[in-house]
């Protein structure tokens, strides 16, 4: 089945699924465990039992009926699927705080993804560094992805921005997105981009506790 063909929740959850085996294997018993049920599965990520077993045929048979998948196996071919058997190499556009908070996240490096670079338009900015990360004049953008062969871009500027940056990393040659800004970027069809609005977010939350 091709990628495309698949939900993007289903992605979503194999993410929850791969990490939930990666915590099993990082245990001091991780190794011994052979083996581990959809059920197991499920009482760890809160993620019905019946939908892990959907989820993982999408892609082929990993278990054995009646007994589980094994867990050493599972965990390499979701790593493989969702693509962090290799390495990429990530841009971020706007070195304010939020900017500044992913580039200390140690998360990032761990699963492959390697920050090469910071881009901003101030000038109070430009050629400093966040941590070991030197922050480069936006103009520069599509030169250096190009140039550094960058797979994802991450966007943290303002809304009024986001845009014209978001071309930019696109004219570069950067085929997938990460936008932080809150607001819609029209890009073409064949760009993946991902939004992350933190305002809806707590605003679904906000709904919640306004039935309480």
């Amino acid at each position: 089945m091709k990628k495309k063909s698949i939900p993007s929740v289903t992605i979503n959850r194999l993410s929850i699924y791969h990490r939930c085996l990666e915590k099993i294997l990082e245990t001091e018993r991780g190794e011994e465990l052979k083996i581990l049920s959809s059920l197991k599965i499920a009482e760890i990520t809160g993620i019905n039992s019946a939908q892990i077993r959907k989820d993982l045929a999408y892609f082929g048979e990993f278990g054995k009926r009646g007994l589980g998948y094994p867990v050493v196996d599972l965990s390499g071919e979701l790593k493989k699927i969702l693509g962090l058997d290799k390495k990429w190499s990530v841009i971020i556009a706007g070195a304010g705080n939020l900017g500044k908070a992913l580039v200390k996240y140690k998360g990032f490096q761990k699963r492959g993804f390697v920050i090469k670079g910071i881009f901003d338009n101030n000038s109070s900015k430009i050629g400093k560094r966040l941590g070991h990360i030197f922050i480069y004049d936006i103009k520069e953008v599509e030169k250096f992805i190009q140039t550094e062969n960058i797979s994802i871009g991450i966007i943290v500027v303002p809304a009024d921005s986001a845009q014209e940056v978001a071309d930019r990393m696109v004219a570069g040659g950067i085929k997938a997105i990460l936008n932080f800004a809150p607001i819609h970027i029209v890009l073409s069809p064949e760009i993946k981009i991902h939004n992350v609005d933190l305002s809806i977010e707590f605003e679904g939350l906000t709904y919640y506790l306004s039935l309480c």
